[in-house]
């Protein structure tokens, strides 16, 4: 991950920050309203959205990429390497990905091991930049920094990684200042820019099924068979 992210915690303390993780929290509560008895894992930075699902939940744990250069501020998180993440196969239920996958140096990588430690049928919500929105053109906050996705964008690569996309969803078209009449009214930007400009919200949220159908997550290595043939040529077969 890029050096340009480790102001999330300082963004979040903000009220700008506190407002947009609010508005965000709406959305994820609509799409997962709770997780009972269910492991959930919380992968990027995802310390302000977890606390939705705590309640009833088997686990709810945070993973923190080191290259986010910040600390876990809860006894339930943990440092871990974006593309091998230390928990065993089919571990979590749910995954939440937000403030990971636009700021990871191996993008796909970093999905294929969230395939694998989710369980069969588990369900994954990524949260990135719209790259239409105005947020992810503004560098003073984290949305305005890495890679952002159109949805459409979003779900075929989530379809090239056998997850199966369920639902779109989009936030934040409140425009990303700290001014306090602006925050004020963040209701209302975010009712008037879903009713009129939904393509042009601050960030797209796709919700994901784990397809377990098919071969292996792409980009795996498929084993080739040798075979001598007479006068000691050999031929490569799939």
């Amino acid at each position: 991950m890029r050096e340009e992210v480790h102001g999330l915690p300082a963004f979040y303390a903000t009220p700008a920050g506190r407002v947009a993780a609010r508005l965000l929290r709406t959305r994820l509560a609509g799409m997962w309203p709770a997780a009972p008895g269910e492991r959930v894992l919380g992968l990027g930075w995802p310390q302000p959205y977890l606390d939705l699902w705590r309640d009833g939940a088997a686990c709810c744990v945070a993973a923190v990429p080191t290259q986010l250069g910040a600390m876990p501020q809860t006894r339930s998180a943990t440092l871990v390497e974006e593309m091998h993440l230390p928990f065993a196969d089919r571990s979590f239920d749910r995954v939440l990905l937000v403030h990971g996958l636009e700021a990871a140096d191996h993008a796909r990588k970093m999905l294929r091991d969230v395939w694998r430690v989710l369980a069969e049928d588990g369900r994954l919500i990524v949260v990135v930049p719209n790259r239409r929105g105005m947020w992810a053109h503004l560098e003073h906050t984290p949305f305005g920094h890495g890679q952002p996705y159109s949805a459409g964008q979003l779900s075929r690569l989530l379809d090239r990684h056998l997850f199966q996309v369920e639902r779109r969803d989009t936030a934040l078209f409140i425009p990303p200042f700290g001014w306090q009449p602006l925050l004020r009214g963040a209701r209302i930007w975010e009712a008037t820019g879903r009713a009129i400009a939904p393509r042009y919200a601050g960030v797209a949220i796709v919700e994901a099924r784990k397809a377990v159908w098919g071969a292996l997550p792409t980009g795996a290595t498929v084993p080739r068979r040798v075979v001598m043939e007479a006068g000691g040529v050999s031929q490569r077969l799939p």
